[in-house]
């Protein structure tokens, strides 16, 4: 997981087309409960929207993430149930 190009505050977590296909159908949902996981480090970084790219999905957040902010998307990522 990395942030590309930090002006344009991304996300990106790599990620296979199967479960890529099953995160983007529950989104909405996913984009909820990461703002809940921000929120509970009292981060002012809000997720925006998932986009879904080849290899990956990219979440847009409102402003650049701090390591802990993207520790906290991929720990959430990570134990997502797929």
């Amino acid at each position: 997981m990395t942030t590309k190009r930090l002006f344009r505050k991304q996300v990106i977590v790599l990620m296979n087309d199967k479960n890529k296909v099953k995160f983007m159908e529950a989104s909405s949902g996913h984009i909820t409960n990461l703002n809940c996981a921000l929120k509970g480090i009292k981060s002012d970084v809000i997720a925006d929207f998932v986009h879904s790219k080849p290899n990956s999905i990219i979440i847009i957040t409102n402003k650049v993430t701090s390591p802990l902010n993207l520790q906290t998307i991929k720990r959430y990522v990570k134990n997502v149930k797929i």
